[in-house]
C-alpha cells in the first residue's frame, strides 16, 4: 500500500496529505521491517511535492506557501532524526536522497534551524561512514577472511559510496539554495570535506569533495575566494588523478575559479594551463572514458583565455583552445563553450580572428560543425548568434578572405552554411 503512495502522490493527492502524513512519517523508524521504512522514505518528498504543486496550481483550498513550510517543518526533522538512528547503510543512502529532494522542494522555506540540523547530521553521516569503512578494512586483514566475505565487503563499500554521493548532493542543494549565506555552515563542514580529498580515500570520495568545492566557488563567487588557498591546490593535483571522474570534477573547478577568481586566481594561471594541457593532450584524451574530462578541460582553457587574457601568451593559448573546438562529449558543457566562443568573437574587435584573420577558417569551421549538429551542440539562441556573426563577416571581410575561408570547409559544411545563410 505504501509503495503505491510513492507513485501516486501528485497534486491531486493533496486532500489526503493531512491524513496520510501522520501515518507515514512515524514509519521512518519502523525497525521491524526494512521494506516499510523504504516505502515511507520514498513517500516523503512525494508528500511535499504534492502539497507544493497543489498550492502553486491553486488547488489547495485557500492554503498558501505557509502550508508547504508547515509540512516541510514536519517531514524534514523526522527524516533527519530517522537518518541518525538508521542501522542499514542502503536505507541511509535512500534517506539522504529523500532528504535532498525535500530540501530542494522546500528551498528558501528551510529555516536556519533546519539547515543546522541537516548539516550536523551530514557530519555524523560522514564520520559514521568513515568509521564503518575503516572497520571493514581491518576485517580484510584477519586470518579467517575469505572470498565470500570479500564479496560482501565489496557490496557494503559500494553502498557506502552511495552514502557519500548523497551527502555531496545534499550539500550541493544547500549551497545552490542559500549561496553565500550558507558559508558559515560550510566553514564547519569544510574539515570533513578536505579529509575526503586524502590520497587514502576512494576516487568517488575525492570526486564528491571536489564537486562540493566547485559548487561553493560557482554559487558564492567572490565570497568563496578565501577558500582558494585550501582547495585549488587539490584541484590542480587532481588533474592528474587516475580516475577520469575526478579529473573531470577538477578541471571543471579550475574553469569556475578562472571565471570568478579574478586576481586571486591570476598567480595560478600558469600552473592551471600546464595541468589542463596534460589532460587535453593526453593520447587517450578523447576516448569515451576520458572525453568528459577532456571537454571540461577545454572549457576551462577557454575561460582562462576569456578572463585572464593579459596573464597568458594569447598568441599561443587562444589557437590551442580553438584547435580543440567543437567539443561533443559533454553536451551541457558544449552548449556553454560554443556560446562562449560567440561572445569572444563579438567582443574581440577582430582580435580573436588573429593576425591577417588566420584563425577565421577554424572559427567558421567550428560554427559550421555546430550548426550541422542541430540542437545537440548549441542552444537555439547560440545557433542564431553564429548565423548573425557569419552574416556580419560576409559584409565586413574582403571577398578574397571569405573565398579562402570558404574553400577550407568540407563540402557538407559549405552546403550547410549556404542553406543557413540563405534563409
Amino acid at each position: 500500500m505504501l509503495c503505491c503512495y510513492a507513485d501516486e502522490l501528485k497534486e491531486g493527492f493533496f486532500p489526503w496529505i493531512d491524513q496520510v502524513a501522520p501515518t507515514l512519517v512515524p514509519l521512518l523508524k519502523f525497525y521491524f521491517h526494512e521494506e516499510v521504512r523504504k516505502a515511507s522514505v520514498s513517500a516523503m518528498p512525494e508528500l511535499l511535492r504534492s502539497a507544493k504543486l497543489a498550492v502553486e496550481k491553486g488547488l489547495a483550498s485557500g492554503r498558501d506557501e505557509s502550508y508547504v513550510k508547515q509540512l516541510s517543518d514536519y517531514i524534514i526533522p523526522a527524516l533527519v532524526e530517522a537518518l541518525h538512528k538508521e542501522p542499514e547503510v542502503e536505507i541511509c543512502a535512500s534517506m539522504l536522497d529523500s532528504l535532498n529532494e525535500c530540501a530542494e522542494l522546500a528551498g528558501q522555506l528551510l529555516s536556519e534551524g533546519q539547515v543546522r540540523s541537516i548539516v550536523d547530521e551530514l557530519k555524523h553521516v560522514i564520520t559514521a561512514s568513515s568509521t564503518r569503512k575503516r572497520e571493514r578494512s581491518e576485517r580484510t586483514k584477519a586470518e579467517d577472511f575469505d572470498a565470500d566475505e570479500g564479496d560482501l565487503l565489496k557490496e557494503e563499500n559500494e553502498q557506502e559510496e552511495e552514502v557519500f554521493n548523497q551527502v555531496g548532493d545534499c550539500l550541493g542543494t544547500l549551497i545552490k539554495t542559500f549561496k553565500a549565506s550558507f558559508l558559515p555552515f560550510f566553514e564547519e563542514i569544510s574539515i570533513y570535506v578536505t579529509a575526503m580529498l586524502g590520497k587514502d580515500k576512494t576516487p568517488e570520495e575525492r570526486r564528491i569533495a571536489i564537486c562540493i568545492f566547485d559548487d561553493v566557488a560557482e554559487q558564492c563567487q567572490e565570497t568563496a575566494l578565501k577558500y582558494y588557498d585550501t582547495y585549488v591546490p587539490f584541484l590542480l593535483e587532481a588533474c592528474n588523478d587516475e580516475s577520469s571522474d575526478v579529473r573531470q570534477a577538477a578541471v571543471y573547478g579550475i574553469g569556475v575559479c578562472a571565471e570568478f577568481g579574478g586576481s586571486v586566481f591570476r598567480p595560478l594561471v600558469g600552473e592551471a594551463l600546464s595541468r589542463l594541457n596534460n589532460v587535453i593532450r593526453h593520447p587517450n584524451a578523447q576516448h569515451s572514458d576520458n572525453v568528459m574530462a577532456y571537454d571540461n578541460a577545454v572549457s576551462a582553457l577557454g575561460k582562462i583565455c576569456q578572463f585572464h587574457r593579459n596573464s597568458i601568451d594569447a598568441a599561443q593559448v587562444v589557437p590551442s583552445w580553438l584547435s580543440c573546438l567543437p567539443i561533443k562529449g559533454d553536451l551541457i558543457e558544449a552548449k556553454l563553450v560554443h556560446e562562449q566562443l560567440c561572445l569572444m568573437v563579438e567582443r574581440s574587435d577582430g582580435e580573436l580572428l588573429g593576425p591577417n584573420n588566420q584563425y577565421l577558417p577554424k572559427i567558421v569551421s567550428v560554427f559550421a560543425e555546430v550548426l550541422c549538429a542541430g540542437n545537440d551542440l548549441a542552444t537555439e539562441q547560440t545557433a542564431s548568434r553564429m548565423v548573425n556573426l557569419l552574416r556580419q563577416l560576409q559584409q565586413t571581410l574582403p571577398p578574397a578572405v571569405l573565398a579562402s575561408t570558404w574553400s577550407a570547409l568540407h563540402p557538407q559544411q559549405q552546403l550547410a552554411l549556404q542553406s543557413v545563410l540563405s534563409t
